[in-house]
């Protein structure tokens, strides 16, 4: 490996189906390939925040016992802006994972949020971890927005679900994208498959999926990573948080499949 290119690695937004990062990041570290610049759009966002305070083991090990019922009782109910706050959410983050701020991770670190007033992409580098992963993860209709610095903000895959730029612009020479959407989208229109019926939830969260492969294809094109890895996940569905073993074993099959291309480039 060539010691004066430094590796970024962008962790792609897909709520549920995130947890298909950590099997990404479990996978290049066995490889010896470990990214000193992690950006993250979203549940990338969370993910990769974890990763860069050097919690990833933990985070594993609390993704993998979550149930249906330990992911409803992490969502409260609110009626305001959003369906869910997150309050509880982002308290079990800072008690356990997050209990620092971005300047003082072990990894440089950048979270991307959207501005919900203007439209903005914002780049969230420096306060409390946890409160960049709140704003990052506050997809519109389900997560209440977070107000920082005067701002309102949502998620940041409206503007950015794979934050190449983020990583190119904090110095990255080679960057590895993580796109946990686009493939999904491609690989169901293909089957011609119908779904079952959907709640209010799900149909929100379908339709803002849709938007995100659209907006990521559209940013990849003009923003492409050095290597793309596409996780296998089109059976997880938006909010199945419990079906982390799933997720995470996807990811780290589909980073094996990349690791000839990204040794190549190194």
């Amino acid at each position: 490996m060539k010691n004066e290119l430094k590796i970024g690695i962008a962790l792609g937004a897909g709520s549920a189906r995130g947890w298909a990062h950590i099997g990404v990041l479990r996978a290049l570290a066995k490889a010896g390939i470990r990214p000193q610049i992690v950006c993250g759009s979203s549940i990338g966002a969370l993910v990769g925040a974890v990763h860069a305070a050097g919690q990833l083991d933990a985070l594993e090990d609390w993704v993998l016992g979550l149930t249906w019922r330990k992911v409803l009782g992490f969502f409260d109910i609110s009626f305001n802006g959003g369906f869910l706050k997150g309050a509880k959410l982002i308290t079990y983050l800072e008690d356990h994972l997050l209990d620092r701020s971005i300047e003082e991770l072990e990894l440089p670190f950048a979270a991307v949020a959207t501005d919900l007033r203007s439209g903005r992409e914002i780049w969230l580098r420096e306060g409390r971890a946890a409160d960049a992963v709140r704003a990052s993860i506050a997809l519109p209709g389900l997560f209440t927005p977070v107000e920082r610095d005067g701002r309102l903000l949502v998620d940041g895959a409206l503007v950015n679900p794979v934050p190449v730029s983020l990583c190119r612009a904090m110095g990255a020479d080679v960057v590895i994208g993580v796109d946990l959407g686009s493939g999904r989208m491609a690989r169901r229109e293909g089957a011609g498959r119908r779904d079952k019926s959907l709640n209010m939830i799900e149909v929100v969260a379908e339709s803002i999926n849709i938007m995100q492969a659209r907006i990521t294809r559209s940013r990849l094109a003009g923003e492409p990573a050095d290597v793309l890895i596409t996780p296998l996940l089109e059976d997880i569905g938006t909010m199945e948080y419990h079906r982390a073993e799933q997720a995470i074993a996807e990811g780290r099959a589909a980073a094996e499949v990349a690791l000839p291309q990204i040794r190549r480039l190194l």
